[in-house]
């Protein structure tokens, strides 16, 4: 294995890539700790891994190496670097083609609070990976701490996540507030605030909010200029995520394009209202 592209996962050398792997053999003292209590990854947490992963694979733990730290550049303080090889249970999902059997990568893991690698040998696991190109059987996790323990609740999740993923015309990544515009209808109260998004395929998509008199305000998201804003999105959907966790808190000025101040106001109270409709993008990766 001298050479191994086990390198790109994360920066590194040759000497430590050789190192690394003579560590293999360390004691089977060095991951003896039971697995630390974690909150469960949130649907953020799942999108975040997924939108990034050409494969989703659910591996069973065989051998696992410690790195030392010294020769683990970029770790975090509290955590560990693992050299893991594993066994293919079942590929989940992805795009990036066929893997083998037999897997080779690089994970961080927390360590416990009595600063202990948790045990891992025999557990299966969900990796969020890329198939390193002319090394069979090697991965490179798309975060360093992108495996997760497998259970079958966060199975279908993930399961259920990929779905929306893969599915034709897909909610796509979207990248800040292009322009927003507040109209005023002819009745007093009423009026209507149109938010232009940027999105990083370049497609269209835009947030519509409608205000009535003596109704409540009724919005919703359109990510095809071919198909007019249906209603708001569900909590922990793909829509969802691509908007709750990646437009800025507030309208930027620079996008408010609303003639008078009274509608620059009213656009920028339409975009608080989105915001707070969605609530908070919840994170619960360390």
């Amino acid at each position: 294995m001298t050479g191994s592209p086990l390198k790109r996962m994360f920066p590194t050398t040759n000497a430590i890539i050789l190192a690394m792997l003579v560590a293999i053999h360390a004691p089977a003292g060095a991951a003896d700790s039971p697995i630390p209590l974690t909150p469960p990854p949130s649907y953020a947490d799942l999108a975040d891994l997924a939108d990034k992963a050409p494969l989703v694979v659910r591996a069973k733990v065989r051998k696992v190496a410690v790195v030392e730290a010294e020769r683990a550049p970029g770790l975090r303080p509290g955590w560990a670097r693992l050299y893991i090889e594993a066994k293919t249970e079942a590929l989940i999902g992805g795009t990036g083609g066929t893997i083998g059997s037999d897997l080779r990568y690089l994970v961080d893991v927390p360590l416990d609070a009595k600063g202990k690698v948790p045990k891992l040998k025999k557990k299966s696991v969900i990796l969020f990976a890329s198939a390193v190109a002319g090394r069979p059987g090697e991965l490179q996790l798309v975060a360093p701490d992108a495996q997760l323990l497998w259970d079958p609740v966060l199975e279908g999740r993930v399961k259920a996540l990929l779905i929306e993923l893969y599915a034709p015309g897909a909610p796509q990544r979207i990248t800040g507030v292009r322009q927003a515009l507040y109209v005023p209808g002819n009745l007093a109260g009423e009026g209507e605030t149109q938010i232009f998004l940027t999105a990083a395929n370049g497609e269209p998509a835009a947030i519509a909010v409608r205000r009535s008199p003596g109704q409540a305000p009724v919005w919703g998201v359109s990510f095809s200029e071919l198909v007019a804003a249906s209603g708001a999105p569900a909590r922990d959907s793909l829509a969802w995520y691509r908007l709750a966790c990646f437009l800025p808190a507030g309208l930027p000025a620079s996008a408010n394009i609303a003639e008078g101040q009274a509608e620059r106001v009213a656009a920028a109270r339409d975009y608080a209202y989105v915001m707070t409709q969605m609530g908070s993008c919840q994170r619960n990766r360390r």
